[in-house]
């Protein structure tokens, strides 16, 4: 219950890479090859070590590149996301993500081995504190894919490898939908209940090229995933390096990847870019998106600061730049109930902004300089920001 609490010194957990509260309120720590959990009532995590996709030694050609970030599930049970190197080009095939199945034309082994790596585990908490995986996820609701236990991949067809890497991941803790995981990959935004999932969604964009015989080429443009929110009405905020998406989620997991963009059973409420920022073309490196309680959107940079939103269409915003900041390199954002944002810099340590949007002052009981992960839950009182940082876990207790 303390206001602000150093979890690394009073617990022991560490310096992990990644954070997460389950339900059940235990949580889970994210360190390189290893698991650990603190569940409540502990005065220390317990670490396992090599579950699931961890069970080799990470590496371009094995499992695993390494692992990037862990998120709670329902009471006992967490998510963990994993990097894999992008998929390469092959003879006889024209998409680069494409993989022909047993029997079909260009079908090798060592290509089909491919919908094996990276993605995502689900992970469950033993009697004794120690880990076990429950199963490396890979049902989901197309038809294409019934029965193929091939990790994730397109849900409307199989073939297409196109999320391999899990780069962010968010529980929604409230309202309908409470329970629901989404995670952000090298490519867009997959929507997940329990142990299914459907893949995927992205705010992208054609480029068109001419040929030299003067034919035009399209090319779909979705670049990596980083920003991920949830607002406060239950919408999924997405931000990947040139553009941002908000979508209004239906209670249906199967409608998820229907895109029709501004109507539908899953429509974007809004979907642009920063167009006082870059060109269409141009990467902001956005890494957060939130919306606080006033209904102001904010998004951070990793090269260019944080900057606010409001819509003035359904593709084009009103933007404004944060003044005050002592960096423009940003990690993370999450917004309170009290209607501030917190802002955790690359560098400059943790920030908070005042509900009038104006205001900003250090949070400097919180020790390091570079701030990794912020995780918020509100079904606790007082609530509990979850603060990473190179030096460790902060947890600051809030109204």
């Amino acid at each position: 219950m303390d206001a602000v609490l150093d979890y690394t010194r009073s617990f022991g957990v560490g310096t992990p890479q990644s954070v997460g509260l389950d339900e059940g309120l235990n949580l889970w720590l994210l360190d390189g090859n290893r698991i650990g959990v603190i569940r409540p009532g502990d005065t220390a995590p317990k670490w396992t070590t090599g579950v699931g996709q961890a069970r080799l030694p990470f590496g371009s050609d094995s499992l695993a590149v390494g692992s990037t970030v862990i998120c709670g599930g329902e009471a006992g049970r967490a998510y963990v996301g994993y990097r894999a190197r992008e998929m390469q080009r092959a003879p006889g095939i024209s998409q680069r993500t494409y993989i022909p199945g047993p029997g079909e034309a260009n079908y090798t082994p060592e290509r089909y081995a491919e919908y094996q790596k990276g993605d995502l585990d689900a992970v469950r908490l033993q009697e004794d504190g120690t880990v076990a995986l429950e199963e490396h996820i890979w049902r989901t609701t197309g038809s294409s894919n019934a029965g193929k236990q091939l990790g994730i991949h397109n849900t409307n067809d199989f073939h297409y490898e196109e999320d391999r890497s899990v780069l962010n991941c968010a529980r929604v803790t409230r309202g309908p939908y409470r329970g629901d995981l989404y995670i952000t990959t090298n490519h867009g935004v997959t929507r997940i209940q329990g142990l299914t999932y459907n893949s995927h969604r992205h705010p992208g964009w054609y480029l068109i090229t001419t040929n030299p015989d003067g034919s035009k080429d399209e090319s779909l443009q979705c670049p990596p995933m980083h920003g991920l929110g949830i607002a406060p009405n239950g919408d999924v905020l997405v931000a990947n390096e040139q553009m941002l998406g908000v979508l209004i989620p239906s209670a249906k997991l199967e409608e998820w990847d229907r895109e029709y963009t501004w109507a539908g059973p899953t429509p974007w409420r809004f979907k642009g870019f920063n167009e006082q920022l870059n060109g269409q073309a141009s990467d902001d490196y956005w890494r957060a998106f939130e919306q606080t309680t006033s209904g102001r959107y904010y998004l951070g940079s990793a090269e260019f600061g944080v900057w606010a939103m409001t819509p003035k269409s359904r593709s084009a915003g009103n933007w404004s730049k944060l003044a005050g900041l002592p960096t423009n390199q940003i990690l993370a954002l999450k917004a309170t109930d009290d209607g501030a944002l917190y802002i955790g810099t690359n560098g400059a340590g943790l920030w908070r902004l005042e509900p009038d949007g104006t205001t900003l002052t250090q949070v400097r009981q919180v020790p390091g300089q570079r701030v990794l992960q912020l995780v918020y839950e509100p079904t606790v009182t007082p609530s509990m920001l979850l603060v990473l940082t190179d030096r460790g876990l902060t947890v600051l207790r809030g109204p």
